[in-house]
């Protein structure tokens, strides 16, 4: 299982809630986590194989917010 990293809009608890159907749909529930603690408000996804990076960035912008791959 690799785990992808994206820095995000995500900012605070309410941005996380919107963004849970969204990233429950295209990841999977408990397959994803924010760090709204960090500055970069880091998603960190445990991929399973067939997750693209696309389909998670197209995830966030559906939910509002915007991702980028970070390493």
């Amino acid at each position: 299982m690799e785990a992808l990293k994206f820095k995000t809009t995500i900012k605070c608890s309410g941005c996380v809630a919107q963004a849970t159907p969204f990233l429950d749909q295209a990841v999977g529930e408990d397959n994803w986590k924010v760090d709204i603690l960090n500055p970069d408000k880091v998603l960190t996804i445990e991929t399973k194989e067939g997750i693209s990076e696309q389909t998670i960035v197209k995830a966030i912008q559906d939910a509002g917010y915007k991702a980028e791959r970070v390493n």
